[in-house]
């Protein structure tokens, strides 16, 4: 039997959308309030039946290993100085769950374990 997860509360968004990035995946995206400090500003996430399509990353664009759940995602990171504070920085979470593949993209002041805690309730 699967393992209830406690959903995860997302800070108050001001809007958000949902479409196809490719013929097998969707992405959600949500814009955040980010009219207090410190406050992020985005969040999205890819669910697919194949891998969300490639993304050119500013910087180096290294990859590292996490763990998500039971599974291991894969975490790149870029500081985006040109971008506002609440955009900045930018993390890419990759991992699959249940057969799909999915990605969470944040930008702003996100800590690591709040965005893992994120990615281990959608799977």
């Amino acid at each position: 039997m699967a393992e209830l997860i406690s959903p995860i509360a997302l800070p108050l968004t001001r809007w958000s959308r949902v479409h196809a990035v490719s013929p097998d995946g969707v992405e959600i995206e949500w814009n955040l309030d980010d009219s207090r400090e410190g406050a992020p500003g985005r969040l999205a996430l890819f669910v697919g039946y194949a891998p969300p399509p490639h993304r050119d990353w500013p910087g180096n664009g290294e990859v590292r290993a996490v763990p998500v759940g039971d599974e291991e995602g894969q975490w790149r990171e870029a500081e985006l100085l040109e971008a506002e504070p609440s955009l900045r920085p930018a993390v890419e979470l990759s991992w699959r769950a249940h057969g799909l593949h999915l990605r969470i993209t944040a930008q702003g002041p996100w800590e690591a374990a709040r965005l893992v805690e994120i990615a281990a309730s959608v799977g």
